[in-house]
């Protein structure tokens, strides 16, 4: 008995979303970063920031449900505002700019937490009240960021784990920061033309699933310290992080037409980069030391640079 491709699909999302929600629950934030690279293999890549929406807009619900007395209303009054405009220009930026540049930047952001996993539980729990103008460029930036990538929950991890916030105020604040966002969000897509009928039953599974995680993760967290809470939230933005990297960087080389290569030259060797159309050497021989060279087309010179240099081809290694 075969199972249709359309329900195994369903299938395989539902589970990852339950997986991805639950992790992401326990560490803080980022279902949607570990969800991207799974839709992103069902539906076109700008439709996927679409239905992360869908999903965890539902999602965002259902820990407000379960978790609504812990949220911090401090933080959302000052988070919201900036947050709803930027989502704006972030969907609407999303036909023009290429999202592999910003992964990349964030994987890099991410990695940088790298140092947190090795501090002691003192430093760990120490919490920094930020003053508001940060709390309003925090709204900023995350709104952009969700509209423009679709799942920023992680990226801005530290920020909660940082303000002194427990593990069950990171999770209702943060629920009640996202849920305006991916609802206006929604809205948007279905103007700039983003969703269909595969994206809203892929957002709907998501949301199935999340609610599901909720009721799950109301069970388990009262089984967790305050300190290992925070250090399951800076592991899982490192390892995004170096996900996010790993994802990305062959994409952009492939894209670019970027190569690296090293050759072997006497006495030393040759490491030559290209990127797009320029190309640039860096050569280290034990005898000469370092130099740089930056390949130039011989069409690009004038007529007397050619001369020049055709009259010096016997010299030359190559032209």
């Amino acid at each position: 008995m075969s199972i249709d491709p359309e329900v195994l699909n369903i299938g395989i999302v539902f589970l990852a979303s339950y997986f991805a929600f639950t992790l992401s629950a326990l560490s803080g934030g980022g279902a949607g970063l570990f969800l991207i690279p799974v839709l992103s293999e069902l539906i076109p890549v700008s439709r996927v920031p679409a239905a992360l929406s869908i999903g965890t807009f539902s999602g965002s619900i259902s820990k407000i449900y379960f978790f609504k007395k812990y949220i911090q209303w401090k933080i959302v009054r000052h988070f919201l505002p900036p947050a709803i405009p930027a989502v704006w220009l972030g969907a609407y930026l999303l036909k023009f700019l290429n999202p592999l540049y910003l992964k990349l930047f964030m994987g890099v952001f991410l990695l940088s937490n790298l140092g947190f996993l090795f501090k002691k539980k003192e430093a760990l729990e120490e919490s920094i009240a930020p003053a508001t103008y940060k709390l309003v460029l925090v709204g900023f930036l995350a709104g952009f960021l969700s509209g423009l990538i679709g799942a920023i929950g992680l990226v801005f991890n530290r920020f909660y784990l940082r303000y002194g916030l427990s593990k069950e105020e990171i999770i209702a604040t943060r629920a009640a920061n996202e849920i305006s966002l991916h609802f206006f969000k929604i809205i948007l897509y279905s103007l700039f033309g983003l969703l269909n009928f595969e994206v809203f039953v892929l957002g709907i599974t998501v949301a199935l699933s999340g609610i599901v995680s909720t009721m799950t993760v109301k069970y388990i967290l009262p089984l967790i310290s305050e300190f290992f809470y925070k250090r399951i939230g800076y592991s899982a933005m490192v390892l995004t992080g170096m996900i996010l990297i790993y994802q990305t960087t062959p994409a952009l080389l492939e894209e670019s037409r970027n190569e690296i290569r090293i050759l072997s030259v006497n006495r030393g060797f040759e490491t030559k980069f290209r990127w797009q159309e320029s190309e640039i050497a860096l050569e280290f021989t034990f005898d000469e030391g370092f130099e740089y060279e930056q390949v130039i087309p011989i069409s690009e010179l004038s007529d007397e640079q050619k001369t020049l240099v055709l009259s010096r081809r016997k010299d030359a290694d190559q032209i």
